[in-house]
């Protein structure tokens, strides 16, 4: 009986913990996904010219907004991309 209980509560504990890392996941994917979306935005309407190279991709898929904004300056500044 001991045993069945131990057993219970390491899978609600283990559900838990995946519930917990899923909420945050769901942050950081519409982040990314945003920061994808400004990218491609300001190519289409501003017509800023920012070519989609493997690290202006990269910079907007793990910074999401902030990213996209500094892919957007520093292009604009002329420094990078």
């Amino acid at each position: 009986m001991a045993f069945e209980t131990g057993i219970l509560l390491l899978v609600i504990l283990a559900v838990i913990i995946v519930y917990l890392i899923l909420k945050t996941a769901k942050f950081f994917i519409v982040n990314t996904v945003l920061g994808l979306i400004i990218l491609a935005l300001s190519n289409i309407v501003l017509k800023s010219g920012i070519a989609y190279s493997a690290t202006a991709i990269l910079v907007c898929a793990i910074g999401g907004i902030p990213g996209a904004i500094l892919v957007i300056l520093l292009h604009v500044l002329g420094v990078a991309f």
